[in-house]
């Protein structure tokens, strides 16, 4: 498997972000990306899809849209759409249709930041998804790092402090996201993880101070999502972006936070006796599974069964685990960074299934 890091949804000028597609492919070549999804507001935005290159180098920028109902009060249920071939937004005021029109169009999609608290201080407002009766949509965005900092700004001084130390900020997953990714698993649907940066670059004052908030160069050395490809990206867009989105779809992915240390080389797979299984895939539980986990660098290794701890490995690179039980078996990782235990790795599901 070739695998890529990817980082996805981030807006520019012509949404609510404050650069242009240029500055995204810059900073994104300068921290060695592979891909970039841009997917600003409500305008599927064409004429920038394609690579970027710099000397030797080269990211492949893909271009999605995040789509909401902008007459709703209060804002809710943003949906990321990828490679839907035409425009969407016209579809926003009723999601479930939305999600439908998007499969129609060609696209895949996830539940944008489903917990988006509000930060008082900042006068921001929970934009949470609250529509939880849709269906058919591929996935949840698990991990959204601008959505975790309204989590630590209670007082505009805690938002000084993390606008100068922003290496502070990103600890895991909103803790109920994580919980409902696993009752939304426990139904036996499908639902694959991504984490995004939502990345705006933000430009904010306070008093006579200034900051950008957060560059979109700090924001690709954060939350990615790793992408495993049957094969290595071309230099074609339209094939590579094929594969990028036929991997999300399949779930072939896992989310890493690689400010820490870089977390590509992680592998979550299974082996039984029909063969085997990486993250994303199904597997029989006949005459047992063995699920091995191997990771970049050492680190405390969690595995999970149906969103329950079955067993914790510490300071390992790698870790077996033999199973006759049928579940859904997912891989959380953490390690020590700026004095804190935090989440690193989040791996996609391999559902082992009952035989018959």
């Amino acid at each position: 498997m070739q695998e890529i890091i990817v980082n996805l949804h981030m807006h520019t000028r012509y949404s609510d972000g404050s650069g242009l597609h240029k500055d995204i492919a810059a900073a994104a070549l300068k921290t060695g990306l592979d891909a970039v999804i841009v997917t600003d507001h409500n305008i599927l935005v064409n004429g920038f899809e394609g690579y970027y290159k710099d000397k030797n180098k080269k990211v492949l920028m893909l271009i999605g849209e995040e789509i909401h109902d902008q007459a709703r009060d209060p804002q809710k249920n943003h949906l990321l759409v990828f490679g839907a071939n035409r425009e969407l937004a016209a579809f926003a005021d009723n999601p479930q249709n939305l999600i439908d029109q998007a499969r129609e169009a060609g696209g895949i999609c996830f539940l944008a930041h489903p917990d988006d608290p509000e930060a008082k201080a900042f006068n921001e407002t929970d934009i949470s998804w609250v529509d939880w009766s849709v269906r058919n949509y591929t996935g949840i965005e698990l991990w959204n790092a601008l959505s975790e900092l309204k989590t630590v700004v209670p007082t505009k001084l805690h938002g000084a402090f993390y606008a100068y130390f922003p290496s502070f900020v990103a600890r895991q997953p909103i803790p109920n996201t994580l919980a409902k990714w696993d009752e939304l698993l426990s139904t036996g649907q499908k639902i694959v993880a991504i984490g995004g940066s939502d990345a705006h670059a933000l430009h904010m004052h306070l008093g006579p101070f200034h900051r950008v908030i957060f560059p979109y160069e700090f924001h690709f050395r954060g939350v990615n999502t790793h992408a495993l490809l049957p094969e290595p990206l071309t230099g074609d867009v339209k094939a590579d972006r094929s594969l990028i989105y036929k991997a999300f779809a399949a779930g072939h992915c896992f989310v890493g936070y690689d400010l820490p240390a870089p977390t590509k080389g992680f592998r979550f797979s299974a082996q039984g006796l029909d063969g085997t299984a990486i993250m994303g895939d199904e597997i029989s539980a006949r005459n047992g599974v063995t699920l091995q986990a191997k990771l970049p660098s050492n680190a405390e290794i969690v595995l999970l069964k149906d969103g329950l701890p079955v067993q914790t490995w510490q300071n390992q690179q790698a870790c077996t685990h033999i199973t006759t039980e049928p579940g859904v078996y997912r891989v959380e990782v953490y390690r020590r960074y700026l004095g804190r235990r935090r989440g690193w790795i989040y791996s996609n599901p391999i559902y082992v299934r009952q035989e018959g």
